[in-house]
């Protein structure tokens, strides 16, 4: 939604992204935050989940050694630290938006997969879920960056109601509460969603998926350009910015009268190498 060119860059043509420091730090607190839980109520302290850092940075260096190259040119090490403190300062925040004491989540980092009547699976990695004593469901997202203005919250809670239609077409169980937690400005955002709710997120699925099949038999993936272009890795590969993307390596043929699509959906299976899948971020 954001890019098709982007999604094709990414998807079919698995160019690689230079890791960030923002993305990087966010993926550190939220491993934090996950083995924070691993302790008893009462220590789940600000100053243990700060403890955890330096471990779980470790733990990242390990199983991405890529990451090193972000303080390659940081030879006193200022900058990493400088770093690692503002990590420190999202946990701490973490503490004045929710009591991870009186916590205790029934799942964390839960991977979770289901599969429409149409046959397209969606897929996803939820940070929290939390189920109180009388049955009902809490879906809660962590997030590093600040909370969305007014207008641009619907964007921010479209993952959340994906969450919450994954959870209700395996389980049963409508989500009561999605809850996003802002670290980078203290905000909690939430929303109590109902079934309409999720049925109109699984139209919107359900199209976006002709819209990508389409763009796969096609080939024709068209930029969208924002203001998130100036954060692109591949604005050199991108015609907004004079750019030539790839030789698009699938196959490709015509596209279909607008006659000939009107009232059906595009078979939701694997096409030209691209899995029938969706999977939330």
């Amino acid at each position: 939604m954001q890019c098709p060119l982007l999604y094709r860059f990414r998807v079919i043509d698995k160019l690689p992204q230079k890791p960030s420091e923002a993305a990087t730090r966010g993926t550190l607190v939220h491993a934090v935050l996950e083995r924070l839980f691993d302790n008893p109520a009462p220590e789940r302290t600000p100053g243990r989940a700060t403890s955890l850092i330096p471990a779980q940075w470790d733990r990242l260096l390990e199983s991405k050694p890529e990451l090193s190259e972000l303080f390659a040119e940081d030879p006193q090490g200022e900058r990493l630290a400088r770093w690692l403190s503002e990590a420190e300062r999202l946990v701490e925040r973490w503490f004045s938006l929710e009591d991870p004491t009186r916590l205790e989540p029934a799942e964390r980092e839960m991977f979770v997969e289901t599969e429409l009547e149409s046959g397209l699976r969606l897929r996803g990695v939820i940070d929290r879920i939390d189920v109180a004593p009388t049955g009902e469901v809490r879906i809660v997202d962590y997030k590093t960056g600040k909370a969305p203005r007014p207008e641009y919250a619907e964007g921010a809670l479209f993952q959340m109601k994906f969450y919450a239609l994954v959870i209700w077409r395996l389980k049963g169980v409508v989500p009561r509460r999605l809850q996003l937690v802002y670290l980078g400005s203290g905000d909690v955002m939430t929303y109590d969603p109902v079934v309409a709710d999720l049925e109109r997120v699984e139209r919107k699925l359900l199209a976006l998926w002709e819209a990508i099949s389409l763009a796969t038999r096609t080939g024709e993936w068209r930029p969208r350009p924002t203001k998130l272009c100036g954060w692109c890795d591949h604005q050199a590969l991108c015609p907004e910015f004079g750019g030539t993307p790839p030789v698009y390596p699938l196959s490709v043929r015509p596209a279909e009268s607008p006659e000939d699509v009107q009232g059906r959906m595009a078979p939701a299976r694997a096409e030209a190498g691209l899995p029938a899948a969706l999977e939330g971020h």
